[in-house]
């Protein structure tokens, strides 16, 4: 078997298995995938880099999110313009978009690599079993997601789910590490007191401090509320 055969095979079980799913379930199950979905959005993760920096300072949770983040961002945001693959709605006529329609290229998938690295986090520094199961059925709940409502083709979802695994092992092992190590380094020299696992006092005591997070969040806001806008804009 060469390649351009498995390649014209993959393809052709890309195109069947999301026409398949798409639209799956009905309206309830769509309206369920919707909200999981919103689980893989980088929203959420900006969100809780400044959360466990700016106001609840732990070094550990920051670095491993922060890291994970950064290298998806690297590596997806690079494949999606070095691949340029056209979303399923902009190459096969039934697909049903049933939320948004995405304005980036579809391969490799975002979400699907976010809640794979994320979720892996949170069970490696949460190794229960119960806790393993349910990280597993929502991260296959949202990859599934992608396909269900129209904006990915499956092989976006698995090669982005891969590359959560490879950016999990090389934040855990290599980026958080050297994080970790400049963040003690900081903490050291520093003259300002450091609050560990805690709120932090300078949200009530500093005016300048408290504006400073509340202007990031509302950083976070606008960029996500652009975004939609960028992706209304351009199915216009």
């Amino acid at each position: 078997m060469n390649s351009e055969y498995f390649f014209q095979k993959l393809v052709k079980w890309d195109k069947k298995t999301i026409l398949k799913y798409n639209g799956y379930g009905g309206k309830s199950f769509t309206f369920l995938l919707k909200g999981i979905s919103i689980l893989g959005r980088e929203t959420i993760w900006l969100t809780l880099i400044v959360l466990f920096m700016f106001i609840w300072y732990d070094r550990v949770l920051f670095s491993f999110i922060a890291s994970t983040f950064l290298i998806g961002t690297i590596i997806i945001a690079s494949i999606k313009k070095l691949i340029g693959r056209d979303r399923p709605f902009e190459t096969l006529q039934n697909i049903k978009v049933l939320e948004r329609k995405p304005s980036s290229r579809s391969f490799p998938s975002w979400h699907a690599y976010n809640v794979m690295s994320q979720g892996l986090i949170i069970i490696y520094l949460n190794p229960y079993p119960w806790l393993i199961v349910i990280i597993f059925i929502l991260i296959g709940l949202v990859a599934f997601s992608r396909i269900q409502l129209g904006v990915h083709y499956p092989t976006d979802v698995i090669f982005g789910a891969l590359m959560g695994i490879i950016g999990f092992f090389v934040s855990m092992f290599i980026l958080a590490p050297i994080i970790i190590n400049i963040l003690i380094y900081f903490e050291q020299i520093t003259t300002i007191e450091i609050q560990f696992q805690k709120i932090n006092s300078l949200l009530f005591e500093n005016l300048l401090y408290s504006l400073f997070v509340v202007g990031l969040y509302i950083i976070i806001m606008l960029v996500a509320i652009l975004k939609k806008i960028r992706d209304f804009l351009s199915i216009r």
